[in-house]
Order: C-alpha cells, then structure tokens, then sequence
C-alpha cells in the first residue's frame, strides 16, 4: 500500500503502529478505549475437511485457515466477536459447513455469534435444506456467490431464484449478495420483486481498484441503497487491488464515504474478509485504513458501523 500524501503517510503509520507494533499491554490498553468491532465477514476454512473447489493450487490462500489463525491476526484489535461467512464449498457439504460453524457459534471461547451459510436458492432441494439449517441456532442468513464467470447476467432474477429468495425472508434468514458491481442494477430490481427479505450487499458492491472511472458503480449501489430492505458491508472490494499493497488510501476513502453517505449510519456494518483481505493487505492495515477515514464522523455513527449495526442486522445475542 502505499500513501502519496505527505500528512496521510504520517497519519496511517502512526495508526498502523499504534494497532500492530504495540507490546501486549499496551494493545490491551488500546482495546478498551477502541469501540468494539464485531467482524461480519469472517471465513473460516479446513482444506482436511472441505472442498473448496475456487481455492487456488498456490498463493497465500491455498492453505487452511483456522480460528486461532484468525485470533492470532488480529490480536490487541478490539475484535470482540465475529460472523462466519460461507466459503463456497462443494455443495454436497453444505450442510456439514451449517453444522461445523453452528458448533463453533455455540462455543463461547470462539467469539462467534452468528453465520451465513452457503446455499443454493433456486435448486430444487433448497426448501427442504432451509427447513434443516432453520433449526441451527446459529445460523442467521444463507449467500450464494454470484460474481463467478459461470453466473449469467440476470441470472438473481429467475422465477427459481427469487422464489428462495422470498422463501429465507419467511424464515427469518437473510441473504448475502456478492455480486459484480454491474450487476447491483439486477440487485435492485431482485430486492423489489423480495420486500419480505432483509439483504445484506458484501464489500460495497465490489467496485474495481483495477478501475479508475466508478461512476457505473456509484449508480448502482445508489439505485440499491434506495431499497429499505438492505444494508451493506463496508468489506472486501480491497482484494481487487492488483496486488499486495498496491492500493492507496486515495483509492479508498471516496469509496468508503460513499458507502456511507448513500446508506447512512443505521444500514452500514463493518468487514474484515479475512483472509480474503490478505491478497491486498494485512487485518491490521484494512481496519486501520477504515478507522482513520471515518475517524472526523461522529462516534455515535462509528460505534454503529463498527458494532451496533451487526448486533441488529445479524439479530446477534451477545
């Protein structure tokens, strides 16, 4: 990552050493006075124990990646608690992912509250598998990733789709969108023709850091935003960076504020995407770059950004 501006370098650094290059005491210290982060987008993933057929042969995300991995990044924080996020696995084991993750959500040292579990909407089995995770206290919501090349255009919009869809807002799930941001036009009309389910769009409805004109995307996340029955993770969009920290704090603090501005205060809930988000970064630099472009609004916003919000979206019990 790097920082062009003289007085953003100096700012960043001194954040980023406050987070990361503190002793233990002193990062205990920092945690208490830090509003407490619930973390609405973590992934957890096994590579023993799960397919995942996305996962590169090599790279930094061919590995397995654990709760204690996860502690171990971001200690001294002020992590407080997480939601699990699907992880695409082979469908036959979706139903195994439900049941690994609501273990870990009933494990009290895990800090886990709530997961989105993978699913299927529009495949033929999709009510009888609601009607199992259903019964997963914590399961809150199912996600489909449908930015992959095999997605067709449009494809949120069939009769099938839409008729899961509508079936989790009877339920009481909601349902995760990560979708190419030229497809948030499909999103809005999918979140009208479904007024009974509450959506959550991931990582701001993953504009392109490869891009340098957003303007396409600043539509259609404000052409989603209008819908009341959404809300949206500041998350995620740091991985299309094209490299390990070749993104700059330029690049993503209009995007951030837009986000913000277009949803307001009360349906924005903070990210990590770990360790997605360590293509582009480490947890520390992500949450670091965050805090410092909210840090002049009020702390009443902050506070719901970083924690209050996921506690209501997520239906969380703390």
């Amino acid at each position: 990552m790097t920082l062009s501006n003289p007085i953003d370098r100096r700012t960043f650094m001194a954040a980023t050493v406050t987070a990361v290059a503190s002793t233990a005491v002193h990062a205990s210290k920092e945690s208490r006075s830090m509003i407490p982060v619930i973390d609405t987008h973590q992934h957890l993933w096994d590579i023993k124990k799960f397919k995942l057929p996305w996962l590169p042969a090599d790279g930094v995300l061919a590995r397995s990646y654990s709760i204690n991995d996860y502690k171990m990044h971001t200690a001294g924080l002020g992590i407080a608690n997480t939601v699990y996020m699907e992880v695409d696995v082979d469908p036959a084991q979706q139903l195994e992912e439900a049941e690994f993750v609501n273990a870990l959500c009933s494990d009290a040292m895990s800090g886990m509250k709530g997961a989105v579990v993978s699913g299927r909407p529009a495949s033929g089995d999709f009510g009888s598998y609601v009607e199992k995770i259903v019964k997963f206290p914590g399961v809150r919501g199912v996600r489909q990733v449908l930015h992959v090349p095999s997605t067709p255009s449009g494809f949120c919009l069939s009769d099938d789709f839409v008729r899961g869809i509508r079936l989790l807002g009877t339920k009481n799930l909601s349902y995760d969108l990560c979708v190419k941001h030229s497809e948030l036009g499909n999103i809005a009309v999918l979140l009208d023709a479904c007024p009974d389910t509450q959506f959550v769009l991931d990582h701001c409805g993953n504009p392109d850091l490869k891009e340098t004109d957003h303007s396409s995307w600043m539509r259609g996340l404000e052409a989603v935003a209008k819908r009341k029955n959404v809300v949206c993770k500041v998350s995620g969009f740091l991985a299309s960076a094209p490299g390990r920290g070749k993104w700059t704090m330029e690049q993503i603090t209009p995007i951030i504020n837009h986000t913000l501005d277009t949803f307001g205060p009360n349906r924005v809930m903070f990210a990590g995407d770990w360790p997605v988000v360590l293509l582009a970064a480490s947890y520390a630099e992500w949450l670091t770059a965050v805090r410092q472009v909210v840090s002049t609004r009020p702390e009443t916003d902050q506070r719901k950004l970083f924690h209050d919000n996921a506690v209501s979206h997520y239906r969380l019990k703390l």
